[in-house]
């Protein structure tokens, strides 16, 4: 086995490089892997999710979904914001070039529906801009150690501020601390209702800390997929926030 394989790779001088055949077996070969990576995509197959998985709203659940997207780009080119791009190995080779939001990159605009009126096949439903304004696309999640307020003490309500909903999905609790220096201050710290919050995630992108922002966006709790749920008790104690 082992001198047949050293003369595969490395024929003899006196025999020519049959590129033809080595051809071959290499395609078939990832033609093989390729298959088995989209029959064995869990995400595919609906057994787990990807938190990072944030589709536009109004997009159908992810199986229909896959099998009606023509990654046609259009709702990318209309997106005003830019949020909406190609995705690239978030869910495996299945989801390449489909549509997905990068909140750390821009936001999904509440008073926009736009992507909802474009899309040729169906697999982004035409939505009103007031049902758009309803639909989860996923929930904001504050990670406390990151939060300036909750890990350092100091002052910041930039991800209140920036909520657009009438409502404010993220609540301010003042809350008395001690700062490193000894010193007893209020801050305000931000909690997310799980209830108002629909995951367009502008407070990701306008969160001030830098590298990974302290409130992201991830795919549970989104409308189109009953399963990828989780109830306020999870949420509330079992994700910390």
């Amino acid at each position: 086995m082992g001198n047949w394989i050293s003369n595969f790779f490395n024929p003899p001088k006196d025999k020519g490089i049959n590129l033809g055949r080595r051809n071959v077996i290499g395609a078939g070969i990832v033609g093989i892997g390729g298959a088995l990576l989209f029959k064995e995509s869990p995400l595919a197959k609906g057994r787990t999710y990807n938190p990072g998985l944030i589709r536009p709203p109004g997009s159908m659940e992810e199986s229909e979904f896959l099998g009606k997207c023509i990654r046609c780009g259009e709702c990318m080119k209309v997106c005003p914001t830019n949020a909406i791009q190609p995705a690239m190995f978030e869910a495996g080779l299945e989801e390449m070039w489909t549509p997905v939001l990068k909140q750390e990159l821009a936001y999904c605009e509440y008073k926009c529906n736009m992507c909802t009126q474009v899309c040729p096949t169906g697999a982004i439903q035409k939505i009103t801009l007031e049902e758009k304004k309803r639909v989860k696309i996923g929930l904001a999640q504050v990670d406390k150690n990151r939060c300036l307020p909750w890990a350092s003490a100091r002052l910041c309500q930039v991800c209140y501020e920036h909520c657009p909903l009438p409502e404010k999905a993220i609540k301010l609790e003042d809350v008395k601390v001690t700062t490193a220096g000894g010193t007893t201050v209020t801050v305000k710290q931000p909690h997310v209702n799980i209830d108002l919050c629909i995951g367009c995630g502008i407070c990701q992108n306008k969160c001030p800390v830098s590298d990974q922002a302290a409130i992201r966006v991830m795919s549970g709790g989104e409308s189109r997929n009953l399963k990828n749920q989780f109830s306020h008790a999870d949420y509330y104690s079992g994700l910390g926030l």
